[in-house]
């Protein structure tokens, strides 16, 4: 289970386009995205909410990848959204995979501001 997690809070986007509160165009750009990056899409499940008047608000998705996942959630109110990019690196190392479908989203969401960590995962290698 040896991995890479990374984990974004990313504050005040101005995308082009309704990314945020649009469920296709949010689902497009992830799941491209993880192609392009040489990671496995195996499926993907996007949610998109409502306002109070029916319209398009918030969107919640997932995009499961043989290498693990990509989360992420939008709050199109305030501009911020949460992103999670984790894989693993069990037979190939996927760090740089991780780390360019990580960059290109957040690039596409056209952020003020980002909180980032890294997170290795899994157990190292423990000398006797």
């Amino acid at each position: 289970m040896n991995g890479l997690h990374l984990i974004a809070d990313i504050y005040r986007c101005r995308p082009d386009g309704e990314i945020l509160t649009r469920r296709a165009a949010l689902e497009a750009l992830c799941v491209e995205e993880c192609r392009n990056a040489g990671l496995s899409p195996l499926g993907a499940y996007f949610y998109q909410f409502e306002d109070e008047q029916g319209q398009p608000a918030g969107v919640t998705g997932t995009v499961v990848l043989a290498e693990s996942h990509l989360a992420i959630h939008t709050w199109p109110e305030t501009g911020d959204v949460t992103l999670d990019v984790y894989v693993c690196n069990f037979s190939r190392d996927n760090s740089g995979r991780a780390r360019q479908v990580f960059q290109r989203v957040i690039d596409g969401l056209a952020p003020e501001e980002i909180v980032r960590h890294e997170v290795v995962r899994g157990r190292l290698a423990v000398e006797a």
